[in-house]
């Protein structure tokens, strides 16, 4: 078996971010998302990865690689314009060839993985197996019916009268088959190959497809919202290392609960850190109050400040801001004020920007 991992999307939900990276590599829990997705699908047993991209592929390339870092070996397929699922599946097929594959959202988060689903596929084998959630508004998604026997009946893409509750969330499992159905169909009102359509034609063309429904937690990390709330849930699952785990530097006047990791590099300096909380490499945390929830990236400097439930990217600096809370800050990204009052704010900044905070 093998992987198709689609990361060419613009990420409008994530301006002002996707302006200036892809949303593939919003960190959650310090970790791009498609570091997530590289590790799930590598615990399938999977290890030849082909990823999708489109303008942000160098970007792209620079963190993830040749995959030797994260255990597999992956191949860079280029797409010139975002023209459908379906399209990024005729797109691979010499890196496909005839085998199974599973196909895999790059902005997606699953950590409880989808190795039963794998299992599943590979034991029976149909033409193509989907995974479904249940949830509360479908016309948002691509939707399965269901026969009584699991099977899938039918599927449209984002109803406006769904006749389920169950959403396809961005893992697919193929056989062979899906290449001819993607030969056969033709794009959609909106000019784009619906993998959707393709499926469909499987089961008007007597394939089987089932589908298996999902349990765990799963995020689609297109929003900002649902960014900081898959840190939260993350960092909520922290392995039980105690404070202080990792190889930075705590002073004798700084004082961490909970689980706080703290990277190679980091310091902290008369700071109380209220875990979990991940702090990256060669990070300054310097009379700063970091609260739970917060996930600081590399090459930060934070220093006079109080955050938390929030995120900070590489080469940010904050400064003498007295309160943070559901914040987003980009790189290179310098937020500051001189005021030191104790009121709330939420930010989201993007890459490079500067940001006075007055009372």
């Amino acid at each position: 078996m093998k992987a198709l991992v689609l990361s060419g999307g613009s990420g409008t939900r994530l301006r002002p971010f996707s302006h200036s990276m892809p949303k593939q590599l919003i960190p959650i829990a310090n970790k791009p998302v498609l570091a997530h997705v590289v590790e799930n699908i590598r615990a399938l047993g999977v290890s030849e990865i082909g990823i999708i991209v489109g303008d942000w592929g160098d970007q792209i390339a620079a963190v993830i690689g040749d995959g030797t870092r994260l255990g597999v070996k992956v191949t860079y397929i280029q797409q010139d314009q975002p023209l459908g699922l379906a399209h990024c599946v005729a797109l691979a097929r010499p890196f496909l060839g005839d085998d199974d594959f599973v196909m895999y959202l790059g902005d997606n988060m699953l950590p409880d993985g989808v190795v039963s689903v794998a299992e599943a596929f590979r034991a029976e084998r149909p033409a193509a197996q989907v995974v479904v959630r249940k949830v509360a508004d479908p016309r948002a998604f691509g939707v399965a019916e269901l026969g009584p026997d699991g099977a899938v009946e039918r599927l449209v893409e984002k109803p406006s009268q769904p006749r389920s509750d169950l959403a396809m969330i961005g893992v697919y499992f193929f056989s062979p088959a899906i290449h001819q159905a993607v030969d056969s169909i033709t794009p959609s009102a909106r000019g784009e190959l619906e993998i959707t359509d393709a499926i469909q034609w499987l089961v008007e063309h007597g394939e089987v497809v089932r589908a298996s429904q999902y349990h765990g937690y799963w995020k689609d990390t297109g929003r900002v919202d649902d960014v900081l709330e898959c840190n939260h849930h993350i960092l909520a699952g922290l392995s039980d290392d105690g404070p202080g785990a990792g190889p930075g530097v705590v002073d004798a006047d700084s004082t961490l609960s909970g689980q706080v990791r703290i990277e190679a590099g980091a310091r902290v300096i008369n700071s109380r850190i209220d875990g979990p909380v991940v702090v990256g490499e060669g990070t300054v945390i310097e009379n700063c109050h970091i609260g739970a929830y917060t996930s600081i990236g590399r090459d930060c400097v934070l220093r006079g400040t109080r955050i938390r439930d929030s995120i900070v990217l590489d080469g940010a600096t904050v400064a003498d801001v007295p309160g943070l809370q559901g914040s987003l800050i980009g790189r290179m990204a310098n937020v500051g004020t001189g005021d030191d009052g104790v009121s709330c704010h939420r930010l989201v900044v993007g890459d490079h920007t500067r940001i006075e905070v007055a009372a």
